[in-house]
Formats: structure tokens, C-alpha cells, sequence
């Protein structure tokens, strides 16, 4: 699937830039173009693989390239004013060779929580393609503002994309690590299951193309409806066999070997039990995967491990699991790898407990913020109105 991202604010763009790291690394070639956007000049600066002349840095009038400090509000106040200079540079993206946009940006800073949802609005305007967000939880220590930038956020953004992907960062940060290090095995861990989705279809010379082809339509009818979505992955490390002909050619014909049959048999089991550690293991967004709408299933790793009856299986599975009678599935060849990883994006997900703590937390923060505002202004008329009488005004 070819898809033109933007990165919206510091943690957007750093998980674009992510991608193109992969992309170069695997040959995905998921991300056909790049951008990054964002009110804070040194954000803009620290990106290593997004190209200079697409990264735009907008609100210089009003915040000078310091960033909005939070204020998602005035977040999308510059987004809004400045829109003309973002469609600058994504008036160089070959738009007739993408698939979908996808938008990315951390739900609970300033410049991404509020201008992410105006970007995504101002695409699904001009372009007919999908528009989709990817939008990252802040971790439930990060504090009320960013928890309630971010229930606010989400709950505009997901109306104005064709579907939101989410990921929690409180559902992946370990205790005691470091915040640098924490953001960079989430931003791998994003990029690891959404390159594998996103990759599935592609076929670069020399590769071997897939039996059960997930191609871009797959992916796009799985999102379509919109919605929230979130994906699960697992991944087994296998030993290389010799004989990369596949068992796929190997289960059609009469004259299997008894090791054929148990090589066979083996395969399927794996692929099963990588299809339910996908799902019923950690999420991108955790939630229960009863009444999911749609979903996709996408296996990969070198052909020899895979084949049809175990995808088929494990789609049935997902059938059962989730009561959905959307569920794709395929296989995605890639010979080089030493695992077989199984990838599961499962759309329109309504059973999410995060999510509705998110929004309770964010309405008590909110109130909270507006009797902290309210005591404030007493406290400082009590402070002024002791001396008032005594004192005459400057002017």
C-alpha cells in the first residue's frame, strides 16, 4: 500500500521518519511521500529522514518557532491560519500514485493534538483519497493536561478521518525506563506492525508473490466504515529451511512425503497459534475483540512456512472471536526474514475501557482547570483589592 504520511508535531514526525528508516531498510517502499509539520523549529530539526524541503514550520508569526506549549487549542488556531503553507509541500506529492494519506501525531501535546484534526479535514476536502489518522496515547503519568488534550483531540479527529488508528502509550511504557528510551521502542513497535499491514500486496523484483494476495482494496475495505481500529502482532523466530519452494506447492498433488505431511501440519499449527497470540495479546489500543466490525488478517515470513489451510484457519478463528462476517486474511512472502510474524488489524472496535477512562480523566481535569482558573482570579482581586484603596492607579 502506497501512502503519502504527515507527521504532525514532535511525536508525528518522528514516527514518519521511523517509517522512512524502515522503508529504506526492508524495502517496503510503504511510504511513497513525506511530511512533516510542526510550530517548534528544533523538532523540525532532529528529523533525519524526511527530506529538508518537506518539512514546514508553521506559526512562526505568532509563537516564533518555540511551539504552542500544549495549547492544543492554539494548536489548530495555526494549523487553521497556516493551512496554505502545508498544502505547499503536499502539493509535491504524486497524489495519483497513493493509495491514502495517513496522518500521524501524538494525541496529547499542543501542535499535533490540535492541528491533525484540521489537516485531516482540509484533505478529505480536496482529495478523494482515504484520509486516515494514526493517533498515540500519552501514558497516564504524562499529567491531566496532556490526558485531557488528548480526549479532546481524539474524540474530533476520529470524525474527521475515514478511520483512526490508535496506539496507547500507556499500554506499552515499562517502569523504570527512561523516556528517550521508552519513545523509541514504542515508535519501533508502531512501525514494526503498521509496516508489516501496510507492506502486505507489494511485490518488488525477485520476490515471490503471495498465494492469498492482501493488496491496498483489502486493507481499504477493512477501514472503510470508519471508526476506531487497533492492531495485534506476534511473531515466532523459525530456522531456515533449504527447500524455500513453499508448502503452498507442497499441499497440492498426491505424492506427499510423511515429512511433507507433518512439515504440513506443523506449518498450520504455527500459523494458528500466531494468529490467536496476535490477537488476544497485546493491542495497539487494548480492548475486547468481541463485536470488532471488520478485520484483516496478514501472515508473513519466508513462503516455506506458510500456506493456505493455516491462514484459513486462523480466519475463521477470527470470525468466531470477533462475530464479524468481514474478516480478510493472506499471506505476505518475505524470504529473507528469519521469523514468520502474523498481523492483525482489527476496524471499528467498540469495546474499549481506555478509551472511556480517557474522557472521564480529561472531564475531571477539565473541571479542575476551570476551578483552579476561577480561584486564581479570587486570589488575585482579594490581593489587589487589600491595597486598592490606599493606592492610586498608574493610569
Amino acid at each position: 500500500m502506497k501512502l503519502a504520511m504527515i507527521g504532525f508535531g514532535q511525536a508525528g514526525g518522528k514516527v514518519v521518519d521511523k517509517f522512512i528508516e524502515y522503508d529504506q531498510r526492508t524495502g517496503s517502499e510503504i511510504v511513497r511521500a513525506a511530511v512533516a509539520v510542526n510550530t517548534a523549529k528544533a523538532d523540525l530539526m532532529g528529523l533525519e529522514h524526511i527530506p529538508q524541503n518537506q518539512r514546514v514550520l508553521i506559526g512562526q508569526s505568532r509563537v516564533k518557532g518555540h511551539g504552542v506549549g500544549a495549547d492544543n487549542e492554539l494548536g489548530a488556531e495555526i494549523a487553521e491560519e497556516d493551512i496554505g503553507e502545508i498544502q505547499g509541500a503536499i502539493d509535491g506529492i504524486p497524489v495519483h500514485e497513493v493509495d491514502a494519506f495517513l496522518v500521524v501525531a501524538g494525541l496529547g501535546g499542543g501542535t499535533g493534538s490540535g492541528g491533525s484534526p484540521v489537516l485531516a479535514k482540509h484533505l478529505k476536502r480536496i482529495y478523494t483519497e482515504p484520509v486516515y489518522g494514526l493517533g498515540i496515547l500519552p501514558g497516564s503519568d504524562e499529567g491531566g493536561i496532556y490526558t485531557l488534550n488528548a480526549a479532546r483531540s481524539f474524540q474530533t479527529l476520529v470524525n474527521e478521518v475515514d478511520n483512526l488508528l490508535v496506539f496507547d502509550n500507556d499500554a506499552w511504557r515499562k517502569t523504570g525506563e527512561s523516556v528517550q528510551s521508552g519513545y523509541d521502542e514504542i515508535n519501533d513497535e508502531i512501525v514494526r506492525r503498521f509496516g508489516i499491514l501496510f507492506g502486505a500486496g507489494e511485490v518488488r523484483e525477485g520476490q515471490e508473490v503471495a498465494e492469498s494476495v492482501v493488496d491496498s482494496s483489502e486493507i481499504i475495505n477493512t477501514l472503510s466504515g470508519g471508526g476506531v481500529s487497533t492492531v495485534g502482532y506476534a511473531s515466532e523466530t523459525v530456522e531456515r529451511k533449504q527447500n524455500s519452494g513453499g508448502l503452498l506447492s507442497k499441499l497440492t498433488g498426491n505424492d506427499e512425503s510423511i515429512e511433507d505431511q507433518l512439515d504440513s501440519a506443523n506449518t498450520t499449527n504455527r500459523i494458528t497459534s500466531l494468529v490467536r497470540k496476535a490477537a488476544l495479546g497485546r493491542l495497539t489500543l487494548p480492548c475486547e475483540i468481541d463485536g470488532t466490525e471488520r478485520a484483516l488478517l496478514v501472515m508473513a515470513g519466508p513462503s516455506a512456512y506458510l500456506n493456505r489451510k493455516g491462514i484459513e484457519r486462523g480466519r475463521k478463528w477470527l470470525e468466531e472471536q470477533t462475530g464479524s462476517m468481514e474478516v480478510r486474511g493472506g499471506d505476505y512472502p518475505v524470504n529473507d526474514s528469519d521469523f514468520v510474524a502474523s498481523a492483525i488489524l482489527l476496524s471499528g472496535v467498540t469495546n474499549v475501557p481506555r478509551i472511556k477512562e480517557l474522557q472521564q480523566v480529561a472531564i475531571e481535569a477539565q473541571d479542575n482547570i476551570s476551578e483552579i482558573r476561577e480561584e486564581s482570579e479570587a486570589n488575585l482581586q482579594n490581593l489587589v483589592e487589600d491595597d486598592e484603596d490606599e493606592l492610586e492607579s498608574l493610569f
